[in-house]
């Protein structure tokens, strides 16, 4: 008897052994095995996932707010007839050829001057349950109706709170007792490349069409406004995409669809949502953007005009003009001035600094460093607001020219020939090709107002001034062509 039940103890031991030997190896898989990743639910975080993309997720908690936009207006001019037949909405030869390929074709039989009515159509998205839509300016820019139709099939009219013409955006309202379907404005600033992000939209007139993609860029300067600063990503973009939202993988919106590029197929650029959320309490309670003004115009420092002005590298914004009475000229900010910071905030490149302007708020004494004859200068500028008719920190056109060129002496008798107000200085009156003059973008008409920072009325001090270079020397150009001027560097050509 005791034989037995030392023997059932001896067992007794053995099975607990075995026992407490599987739940440790029980444990340790669970340690070692990661999580199950359960989607959207669970997570709170539309992430991706290894075996199922949360994209599914996304559309599902996005779509219900993307809305359909279609708008009529009366215009005068050529209606499409490929419209005619295939409805509104639906793609015209005017989205593949642009509109002079159209017009010079197909304008007179068009019948070009009668009064129609165009329709059009686009997307936008719900940001608020009382029915505030976020959308492209160019989308209802003009229209005398704005129809806003849900996934659901509801349909609502549409009425235009406020619109900002330079950055094409634009806030309706729908009136409405029910509570709309709405998304949350991420912060476009957290935004990576190579981020996966979706966008949903109405192509071609097909509704809440979903693609995806990646964020390809940011910070895009495509010539579009004076304060382009783009998304771009390859989440494919089509006519009829135009307000709808661009949405990262936590099913936030960080960006309004709004341009592609008609000779490049997988490019598409997006408004970053904070460049809206900024503007979106004044276009709510004024209905239009009041911007900070300082009144230059600038133009992007190249490592040419770097070395003309003494800079060791190119960066900040040259100042080419600044407006009589403008808040510049009042604490002495001249041409030639390379601007280098701005309220504490460093110009890497000249496209920052219009941006930094218009955010900031009327009145603010903005701190601004110069760079002027090989020194830093400080001075502080209490902005204006920009009037109406302005550009602000317009930005000098880009040229794209070279050095062989002949010049003559503007007279009465010429500036009264070619309608300038000039009275006094050289005009450029031919351009070799292919010389350095058109290769830094010199035109015929232009008019050389300085030459390496020196003024010249006429053609004796032009050709003084030129005569005193050394061989091979770079040559600082100011240029005033038509109401804006800049700068150019030129290199002559060897002999």
């Amino acid at each position: 008897m005791r034989y037995n039940l030392r023997k059932a103890a001896q067992q007794i031991g053995f099975i607990k052994k075995e026992f407490l030997f599987m739940v440790w190896l029980i444990l340790a898989i669970l340690i070692i095995t990661p999580p199950v990743n359960k989607g959207f639910a669970a997570e709170k975080d539309i992430s991706l996932s290894a075996d199922r993309p949360s994209f599914v997720a996304v559309a599902k908690a996005i779509n219900p707010a993307v809305v359909n936009i279609s708008t009529e207006k009366m215009v005068k001019g050529a209606d499409d007839v490929f419209r005619q037949y295939f409805g509104p909405g639906s793609p015209s030869p005017r989205d593949f050829f642009g509109d002079d390929f159209f017009d010079r074709f197909f304008g007179e039989q068009q019948g070009q001057g009668k009064e129609h009515k165009e329709k059009s159509l686009g997307s936008g998205f719900i940001i608020s349950k009382d029915g505030y839509i976020l959308t492209n300016n160019h989308v209802v820019e003009g229209a005398d109706k704005i129809k806003i139709r849900l996934s659901n099939e509801k349909e609502y009219n549409g009425k235009i709170v406020g619109k900002d013409e330079k950055t094409d955006v634009a806030l309706i309202k729908v009136e409405t007792k029910e509570n709309l379907p709405f998304v949350t404005l991420g912060d476009s600033d957290f935004l990576e490349i190579g981020e996966w992000v979706m966008a949903i939209g109405n192509p071609f007139g097909l509704e809440h069409t979903v693609t995806v993609g990646v964020v390809s860029a940011k910070g895009r300067v495509i010539g579009a406004g004076p304060y382009d600063n783009f998304i771009q990503t390859d989440a494919s973009i089509n006519p009829g995409n135009s307000g709808g939202p661009l949405v990262n993988t936590k099913g936030e919106v960080i960006g309004i669809n709004t341009a592609i590029v008609a000779q490049a197929n997988g490019i598409g650029f997006a408004i970053p949502s904070n460049m809206a959320k900024e503007i979106l309490p004044q276009l709510k309670e004024k209905g239009r953007v009041i911007r900070g003004w300082l009144g230059v115009m600038v133009q992007k420092v190249t490592p040419e005009l770097a070395q003309s002005f003494g800079l060791a590298e190119g960066r900040g914004a040259l100042v080419a003009q600044v407006q009589e009475g403008s808040p510049a000229a009042k604490v002495g900010i001249k041409k030639g001035d390379i601007i280098v910071k701005f309220d504490g905030k460093e110009i890497k490149e000249m496209d920052e600094l219009p941006r930094m302007v218009a955010g900031t708020p009327i009145g603010k004494k903005a701190s601004i460093v110069i760079f002027r004859e090989g020194k830093e200068i400080n001075v502080t500028v209490p902005l204006g607001e920009m009037p109406e008719e302005q550009k602000e920190v317009a930005l000098a056109k880009k040229t794209e020219n070279n050095l062989g060129l002949t010049v003559k002496e503007i007279t009465p008798e010429l500036a009264n020939k070619m309608g300038i107000t000039e009275r006094e200085g050289v005009i450029v009156s031919s351009i070799e090709p292919g010389g350095p003059a058109e290769d830094v973008g010199i035109m015929k008409g232009d008019i050389i107002k300085e030459v390496n920072r020196k003024q010249v009325k006429n053609v004796q001090e032009y050709s003084e001034v030129i005569g005193k270079t050394k061989p091979g020397e770079n040559i600082l150009f100011l240029i005033k062509r038509g109401d804006g001027s800049l700068f150019v560097v030129l290199k002559p050509a060897k002999k």
